[in-house]
């Protein structure tokens, strides 16, 4: 496991800077969230340690600023955490809130434990 210790979450505002971010990082966890959504809110520190203890970009985006980001990812559910690895999709954990040690054990396997 390898750190980031100033690494923060960044907000999207759509799909094409969701596209420019997996263009240019090797892991990418992109939370999916919705404005008010209480379990969104409550999982803020917890992606904020998942982007320092990791090797992932952890970036966040209202599907609401870009309703084909519902359809992409199949959202029916927010919070809804997507994991990329080299630009593609390799696994999808939509459970509302997880704890830290859960979602960091998410991305470090490319969400195998979560099978």
């Amino acid at each position: 496991m390898s750190t980031r210790s100033d690494a923060k979450p960044v907000r999207l505002a759509d799909g094409d800077e969701l596209d420019d971010l997996l263009a240019e990082e090797p892991v990418v966890l992109l939370e999916l969230y919705t404005k008010g959504c209480g379990k969104c809110q409550a999982m803020e520190p917890v992606i904020g340690t998942v982007a320092r203890v990791t090797d992932a970009a952890v970036a966040m985006v209202n599907p609401g600023d870009d309703m084909t980001l519902l359809d992409r990812f199949e959202v029916r559910s927010t919070p809804t955490f997507v994991l990329f690895r080299d630009g593609e999709q390799v696994a999808t954990l939509a459970d509302g809130f997880v704890e830290t040690e859960r979602m960091v054990r998410f991305v470090e396997s490319g969400g195998e434990s979560e099978a």
